[in-house]
């Protein structure tokens, strides 16, 4: 449950969905598996050796073009299988109301 009582919903798929993750430099890409995904975690079986590899932060592809992606950190390894969590945006700096006014005038 969340802070504010609702419970996080997560999608579970019986045979996992094709996905990569690749490194936010571009350097490394590995075939994974989909296992379940919500708004902010997702689960993952990595095809191949993730050792050596920068998981601090990287992104998941969800799409074959990389259109569809989401920046990610490890959470997570039990030995193909592995958690990560979702990162959010910079946050973007919020206009004062005096700015907020100047931009209406």
């Amino acid at each position: 449950m969340t802070e504010d009582g609702k419970s996080i919903e997560r999608v579970t798929f019986s045979r996992g969905v094709d996905v990569c993750i690749m490194a936010i430099d571009g350097t490394w890409r590995r075939d994974c598996q989909l296992n379940a995904i919500s708004d902010t975690d997702a689960s993952l079986t990595v095809e191949g050796s993730i050792q050596g590899l920068n998981l601090k932060e990287f992104f998941l592809l969800l799409s074959s073009t990389g259109l569809a992606y989401r920046r990610c950190e490890l959470v997570r390894v039990n030995g193909t299988e592995m958690d990560v969590s979702f990162l959010k945006g910079k946050p973007s700096k919020r206009r004062s109301s005096a700015d907020e006014e100047r931009a209406r005038a």
